[in-house]
């Protein structure tokens, strides 16, 4: 697969993001496939950080550990991110000091790196800017390097400025400065990429913000929270669109508060939701419950990074899946949901309102620090494709209910729900104790039985109507396979396009849906392939352990990460070369 790929490295609070946004859109505006992440420290400013972009003519959903390219702010970072630095790649830097960086000077010389250099801060000084605008100087050499075109670049800037225009003529002063003291090209056809004709109409976006355009879409109009990151983002664009969408949007005081009043949202008839990180969430379980017993439907998301306690704040990690299906007190249906990537979030935040109304029970959609951040293209959504289901009572209906329709016992276990004062007919109790058909408490020893067992009911009717995995790769017959959830969809199917043309076959059977756990077409796929591995964002392999329990199969070989970081090419590379 043709890739080029870039690492923008500095500290925190030097301009890194700006850059990075404006590179993005940049290669998007000209036509190019993007994926992108940032990788920082839990600083507010300081350490050494860096944003990834990875940039290819064909279809991208992953990201190497390694660059062809690297623009460096700072000193720290370029030290610290040199050695992904592939041999015959470019550094682009401005630091001043070279006798200070000798010994990494002679590494490139070694490895036949092409240093660009130029004096940022005098060029900075020139053009009356301050020392912070050297990012952007910098971006102006790197465009040119690549022989790039210069307007494109400075609609970006211009983008990116817009709402400040005070600062945009002299970013633009400082662009052109950077763009035009490079002679030299290196051009982009060196790295096996080309520019592309025909352009199809793209959209940049991240996780958190098509999860929060995806819950608008699916009706959500009460949106509540706390920030913890890596949700906090979704606080932010619900906050930004709040006047277009006339969505609700209120910052809780803690966490308890917000999955009360999410909980009290949804009782009401309104569309409510909320999203934390696990630590947050532990503080909501009371309340899940609750939802449980009332059979009340309750829709949230828990972006997941590394613990326990504060752990990596700002990192990654999939390792909240136990967390989710096993979490709060009791026993009551829950479906757990993940998402990989935009796509999935625009579309599985909508099935997930279906489902928790439908079934009137909690639905929990898992996302990771990863999919929360990282930055992709892909086409503009589908609108209108998944409809809303309420599962409410027809308003023709209302005036025939009687108050034990609201928790009946029935076969399935499923009872009718309407919402409170849509009519005058009929009217229920909703408590956190036991009890009887029309919400009356009990404690009648064979009643409670029977309305637990009405609730747990449930558990067979949802099974049943969630999606089976998909196989992504050819369908059976594999060299290698693998099974896992969330972001490692992603790189997966990186790797597979990769490994086609070697003639290796790889697929990957990949869980939407992780609880309860679908086993048809995962039993088929142990049978129809001789190697089936399980890729995984923690130690102990939790979707692994419910596989392995509930089908009795035992995985080949397992490839776990979890040290903060996502799946990078090269750790399914060494996994798949060792074992093929």
């Amino acid at each position: 697969m043709n890739r080029l790929r870039i690492k923008v490295a500095g500290q925190s609070g030097s301009g890194l993001l700006s850059v990075g946004e404006i590179l993005i859109n940049s290669f998007k505006e000209l036509g190019y496939n993007v994926v992108a992440d940032r990788e920082y420290p839990s600083l507010i400013k300081g350490g050494y950080s860096c944003f990834s972009i990875n940039v290819s003519d064909k279809e991208i959903k992953g990201l190497s550990n390694k660059a062809d390219i690297m623009l460096s702010i700072d000193k720290e970072s370029m030290e610290a991110y040199f050695d992904t630095l592939e041999k015959g790649g470019i550094l682009v830097h401005g630091y001043e000091r070279l006798f200070g960086i000798k010994d990494l000077i002679e590494k490139a010389k070694k490895r036949d790196i092409k240093v660009v250099h130029q004096m940022v801060r005098s060029i900075a000084k020139e053009k009356g800017a301050s020392i912070l605008m050297t990012n952007v100087i910098l971006t102006g050499i790197f465009w040119k390097t690549l022989g790039l075109d210069y307007n494109v670049l400075k609609k970006s800037v211009e983008n990116k400025f817009k709402s400040k225009p005070e600062l945009l003529e002299i970013n633009l002063r400082c662009l052109r400065a950077g763009y035009e003291s490079v002679d030299k090209i290196i051009s982009i056809e060196d790295f096996k990429i080309k520019l592309l004709k025909n352009k199809e109409k793209k959209i940049v976006i991240n996780g958190n913000k098509a999860l929060a355009l995806g819950a608008v879409h699916a009706g959500c109009r009460f949106y509540i929270a706390y920030p913890m990151s890596p949700s906090s983002s979704i606080l932010t664009y619900f906050s930004e669109m709040s006047e277009k969408t006339g969505v609700m949007v209120k910052q809780g005081e803690d966490e308890i508060t917000v999955a009360n009043m999410a909980l009290g949202a949804m009782f009401m008839g309104t569309r409510a939701l909320f999203a934390t990180s696990g630590g947050g969430y532990d503080l909501m379980t009371e309340t899940v419950s609750l939802a449980g017993m009332i059979e009340n439907p309750l829709v949230g998301i828990i972006a997941q990074r590394p613990g326990p306690a504060t752990g990596l704040p700002t990192w990654t990690l999939q390792a909240d899946l136990n967390l989710a299906i096993y979490s709060s007190h009791g026993e009551f249906p829950k479906v757990v949901i993940s998402i990989s990537d935009p796509e999935d979030a625009f579309d599985l935040i909508q099935h997930a309102f279906n489902i928790s109304e439908k079934y009137q029970i909690v639905v929990l959609v898992l996302t990771e620090k990863n999919i929360c951040e990282s930055e992709m293209t892909i086409s503009p959504f589908k609108q209108g494709k998944i409809s809303i289901e309420r599962g409410l009572v027809k308003e023709g209906d209302l005036q025939n209910l009687k108050n034990i329709d609201r928790f009946r016992i029935t076969k399935n276990g499923l009872s009718k729900r309407w919402i409170p004062g849509s009519t005058d007919k009929a009217y229920y109790f909703a408590n956190g104790d036991e009890h009887d058909e029309d919400g009356s408490l009990t404690e009648d020893g064979e009643k409670c039985a029977s309305m637990y067992e009405k609730r747990m009911r449930k558990m067979d009717l949802v099974s049943k109507a969630l999606p089976e995995p998909e196989i992504y790769g050819v369908k059976k017959g594999a060299d290698i396979s693998f099974v896992g959830w969330g972001s490692s969809k992603n790189i997966m199917r990186d790797v597979i396009a990769i490994y086609k043309n070697k003639g290796i076959k790889v697929n990957y059977l990949h869980f939407s849906y992780l609880f309860p756990l679908k086993t048809k077409v995962l039993e088929r796929f142990f049978n129809e392939n001789s190697s089936v591995n399980l890729i995984e964002g923690n130690y102990q392999g939790q979707l692994g352990k419910m596989i392995e329990a509930e089908v009795k199969k035992k995985f080949a070989g397992k490839l776990l990460k979890y040290n903060g970081r996502p799946f990078f090419l090269e750790d399914l590379e060494k996994f798949i070369n060792k074992r093929t």
